[in-house]
């Protein structure tokens, strides 16, 4: 799916971190989301490597990246620690800067290390996601009936990971397949390759102690921000999807503006799975964006 592309992986504070790099130019991060891979960007990581030096990580807990038992905490799956793995990614491939486009999970990660490392993030993309605090505290009952693994996933450990363990590719019909679009977004190899990781047993308990932290650490972080008066500082575009629980829920721009005042963006016409239900709409916004 990523051809011309090679393996880029590396191990962090024993953990590794799965990635793929592939093309020449500035650098780009590439950050997906639940439950899937870094397999995500296959329809536009080929186009974007014609302009940009393309890394495509899988975050810890997910994909081929190590998935650590989680801690009492949760800390080892916070954003901020997911987003340091990034950091020195990056870091050790020899980029210092570099523009990064998350999709969920991963969009939440993109903007804890927009803010906690402001020196490396020179532009920030994020793909159909609200601010985890906003999204906790404005929770409504159409939010809540779509999003259910929000609150299924925090459950304590064993409970959620046995049901995933039990059937993950009835777990995944059950996700990325009952948003807007079904499974047609999907290509064969693209599903063949979040079923292969999501049947790894570890794979449930790194995506549950993701949800634990957001529901918890993760919380705390954002107030901190908040409080602070912290803000991201470099130019940030997020877009997200008109059919998708994000544009009915919720105001993205205006939530998004607590944390960054000058954010910009719109809704594409498709569902939640932006990269893969519009890769055509998505490359005409954040190529223009990525480099002015």
């Amino acid at each position: 799916m990523f051809e011309g592309f090679r393996n880029v992986s590396a191990t962090l504070d024993d953990v590794c971190i799965h990635a793929i790099k592939g093309g020449r130019g500035p650098a780009l991060l590439l950050l997906h989301g639940h439950p899937q891979t870094h397999a995500i960007w296959h329809k536009i990581g080929p186009a974007l490597a014609e302009h940009f030096t393309v890394i495509a990580a899988d975050l810890r807990g997910y994909g081929d990246s190590g998935k650590p038992p989680g801690a009492a905490d949760h800390a080892n799956y916070a954003k901020r620690r997911m987003a340091l793995d990034q950091i020195e990614l990056m870091r050790g491939l020899g980029h210092e800067s570099f523009a990064v486009i998350g999709h969920d999970r991963g969009g939440r990660v993109a903007a804890r290390m927009a803010l906690d490392h402001p020196e490396a993030v020179t532009r920030l993309v994020t793909l159909d996601v609200a601010p985890t605090l906003a999204m906790y505290e404005k929770t409504s009952f159409d939010f809540a009936r779509a999003y259910w693994h929000w609150f299924m996933l925090v459950r304590p450990a064993p409970f959620p990971e046995t049901l995933i363990r039990a059937d993950p590719d009835l777990y995944l019909r059950q996700t990325i397949g009952a948003r807007s679009a079904g499974l047609a977004p999907f290509t064969a190899g693209a599903y063949a390759e979040y079923l292969r990781c999501l049947s790894d047993p570890a794979t449930a308990h790194g995506i549950c102690e993701d949800y634990r932290a957001s529901v918890t650490i993760d919380l705390e972080h954002d107030r901190a921000t908040l409080a602070s008066q912290q803000r991201i500082a470099c130019p940030f575009m997020a877009l997200w999807g008109a059919q998708g629980v994000i544009e009915q829920c919720f105001d993205p721009l205006a939530e998004w503006r607590a944390y960054a005042p000058n954010v910009r963006g719109e809704a594409l016409p498709c569902g939640h799975y932006i990269p893969e239900e519009a890769p055509q709409q998505l490359l005409e916004r954040v190529l223009p964006f990525l480099s002015e």
